[in-house]
């Protein structure tokens, strides 16, 4: 009889899977143009291809295991995916970031900077009000982000969102079996 792998067993491939796809992703837009690096719609559609992927691969784990999935383990399965692909992502990035270019952080941060400029005129607000200081402080903000600290304290934030994300995809993988229910 064939020994069924628990879900955080299960998570290591896929997990591996999609951090390496995501990582291709980053380095195709990187080779493009590498703004769109910076670019808050290139972060959605990561997040919407990762979605995508976690739900495929959670819907075969599922049909692997008997077709039924407790919410617990569609959780783990989802959260566990979620931090393995942003490991591989995180050290893609730390490469590309201070081996491939190193002065692409500052580019990102530049382009960042001036995003958050432009969406805080959309609001209403008026960046030349700020004091120089203050919009020292900003630049200097968005610029630690993109060092190897910045990566690993964005990646700590980064747990929570996974854990969030996984709440709801285990509410969309889970699957109970009702001809137990009497």
């Amino acid at each position: 009889m064939e020994e069924q792998q628990t879900p955080i067993q299960a998570a290591i491939k896929p997990g591996l899977t999609i951090g390496l796809i995501s990582l291709a992703i980053t380095y195709l837009a990187y080779f493009i143009d590498s703004s769109l690096l910076a670019s808050g719609w290139f972060g959605l559609v990561s997040l919407v291809i990762m979605v995508g992927l976690i739900i495929y691969f959670g819907i075969q784990y599922r049909n692997e295991i008997g077709g039924f999935m407790a919410f617990g383990a569609a959780f783990n399965f989802s959260f566990i995916t979620m931090v393995i692909s942003g490991i591989v992502g995180m050290i893609g990035v730390m490469l590309l970031y201070h081996v491939v270019d190193p002065s692409l952080p500052q580019v990102l941060a530049d382009e960042a900077f001036q995003t958050s400029l432009k969406t805080m005129e959309r609001f209403g607000a008026n960046p030349d009000a700020l004091p120089p200081a203050q919009l020292e402080e900003m630049r200097k903000s968005t610029a630690g982000s993109f060092t190897v600290m910045g990566q690993i304290k964005g990646f700590g934030f980064l747990l929570i969102f996974y854990a969030i994300v996984a709440l709801i995809l285990a509410a969309i993988l889970k699957k109970r079996d009702k001809s137990l229910d009497f």
